[in-house]
């Protein structure tokens, strides 16, 4: 499980899936107190406590660590680690796409910067119904599903709320983009057909999240 918080991955995985190709700049023992000094490139956190986890989130939430590449917090039990992190927030999901059409992706330009169309689903919506839907109403273009991309987690605060939000992405066709045009209402400013390297390039000043979703898509698609 990875969870982007202030746009910094979180890694969650088992002590077993350890081995010599992970990397760390930093290693911080089952023992030791966490220093935010020491919150700075690669980080392993060993067997975290509850405690640490809470301080964890607590600073990557308040501050964005411009240094940091990743923190991976690793446990005997990956799954109790990852049900204590699902506790503390406020869990919604959402669906959005990569849309392709000779060649060219679909983006929109929301907040400043280069976006992915996705949104929240509502209630007693499918997540794929509500991945199409989003897309659709967000740029006018009508799509469909040709598969699964991945799915991210990231947070962020909402009235004083910390909010956990699921994201489902997909691959998907254009099948009109005849009446293209930004959903306005959603604060989005500009709708575009992009090539996948300026698509990347636009991507460098957004959210690294969504670089990691085209990572993901460029492999499925081998691209």
């Amino acid at each position: 499980m990875k969870i982007f918080i202030n746009d910094i991955p979180i890694r969650i995985i088992s002590l077993r899936k350890l081995n010599s190709s992970h990397v760390f700049s930093t290693i911080i023992g089952p023992q030791q107190t966490l220093n935010p000094k020491l919150l700075k490139h690669n980080v392993l956190i060993k067997s975290p406590s509850n405690r640490v986890i809470d301080q964890v989130l607590l600073l990557m939430s308040k501050k964005k660590y411009k240094e940091m590449s990743m923190i991976t917090l690793a446990g005997k039990e990956k799954k109790d680690i990852v049900e204590y992190v699902k506790s503390k927030f406020t869990i919604i999901e959402a669906g959005g796409g990569i849309v392709e059409k000779d060649g060219k992706f679909l983006m929109i330009h929301r907040k400043g910067q280069w976006d992915l169309p996705k949104g929240k689903r509502d209630a007693g919506e499918g997540i794929e119904e509500c991945a199409l839907r989003e897309v659709e109403e967000e740029t006018g273009v009508k799509v469909e599903v040709v598969k699964r991309i991945t799915s991210v987690w990231h947070t962020y605060l909402q009235n004083k709320k910390y909010i956990l939000k699921k994201t489902y992405w997909y691959s998907m066709n254009c099948l009109d983009d005849s009446e293209m045009k930004p959903q306005k209402e959603e604060g989005i400013k500009d709708v575009k057909w992009m090539t996948i390297i300026k698509m990347e390039e636009a991507l460098l000043s957004s959210y690294r999240s969504l670089r990691y979703v085209v990572q993901e898509y460029r492999q499925i698609r081998s691209i």
